[in-house]
């Protein structure tokens, strides 16, 4: 039996935290609450919809390891759990105020349900290799929209405290699923381990993009946003302007490196800029709109209850 050579790149001295944010009061100042624009606002809107259902299958996963591994890693799955689990009620809430807004996101949720069904079908293995590629797509993300102040810089204040709360988050906890992979599948091969990973993280990099796009576009519609001109829209904020899909691709495509590990790059700096140094980076890109985040008054225990 050959031993795999690869080892955790985490940090010894990470801590990963639940901060409990409470974001339930802060409503929309604006329907296209990303500084007006309709194709921002989409995209963060068909990416809300998928959390609740996607974090709680990452806790269904995890939580079948946590007494598999050694204590440390015990103890920062426990963590991420109750991070995510955060992450779920507070994105329940927000997709709550999208159907007061009298969108309609049942077909949105239908398509989540399916694929994390789909994948709940296979292997526990392979529930634990989706997670991982997911958290990876979700950590570089989130290291995108706060390490560039143009993509909040205009967003209504109390949505931008929520999201850029969540980017910290996931930041803080991205090697979590992927150490937890490196300790099930220690006496697997290198190569074995690569190619599984690899060929895993391409098909949901494809159904991502395929099923977002779709997601994004309905959410469009609803607001008289169709054809090519919604197509447009979406294909120049995404790959032209912001371009926040364009500028994470280099991290996207480093997954596939053989040896890679989510920690390779650290950068704990963004949780802190994310939690008390955003609006200097705002006010640094001529920008002068954004305070730093805190949190709003602790009123939904239950729903943290439920989800975890």
């Amino acid at each position: 039996m050959s031993v795999a050579l690869e080892k955790s790149a985490t940090p010894d001295n990470l801590v990963i935290q639940s901060r409990n944010k409470h974001y339930s009061d802060a409503q929309f100042e604006n329907r296209y609450w990303m500084g007006g624009d309709p194709y921002a606002t989409a995209f963060f809107n068909a990416l809300s919809v998928t959390f609740p259902k996607g974090e709680t299958f990452f806790i269904e996963t995890l939580k079948k390891y946590s007494n598999r591994v050694p204590p440390k890693l015990k103890g920062e799955i426990r963590a991420f759990i109750q991070q995510e689990a955060v992450h779920s009620r507070e994105h329940d809430c927000f997709n709550e105020k999208l159907e007061a807004s009298n969108y309609d996101i049942s077909r949105l949720e239908a398509a989540i349900g399916d694929v994390m069904d789909s994948i709940r079908d296979m292997s526990p293995i392979n529930h634990l290799v989706a997670t991982m590629c997911i958290e990876h797509i979700t950590a570089i993300l989130a290291a995108e929209v706060i390490s560039n102040p143009i993509h909040f810089a205009d967003a209504d204040k109390g949505q931008r405290r929520l999201w850029l709360w969540h980017a910290s988050e996931e930041i803080e906890h991205k090697g979590v699923a992927y150490d937890t992979w490196l300790h099930a599948t220690r006496d697997w091969s290198p190569v074995r381990r690569w190619l599984i990973r690899s060929t895993f993280m391409a098909r949901i990099s494809l159904g991502f993009v395929k099923n977002r796009t779709k997601g994004i576009l309905d959410l469009l519609a609803q607001d008289g946003y169709t054809g090519a001109r919604a197509r447009w829209g979406l294909f120049r904020y995404a790959l032209v302007g912001p371009a926040l899909l364009r500028r994470i691709f280099r991290p996207w495509m480093q997954f596939f490196k053989p040896g890679f590990h989510p920690w390779d790059i650290d950068d704990r700096h963004l949780i802190q800029l994310a939690e008390s140094k955003y609006e200097a980076a705002i006010m640094d890109s001529e920008t002068n709109r954004l305070e730093p985040v805190e949190s709003s008054k602790p009123d939904q225990q239950d729903r943290l209850k439920k989800v975890a």
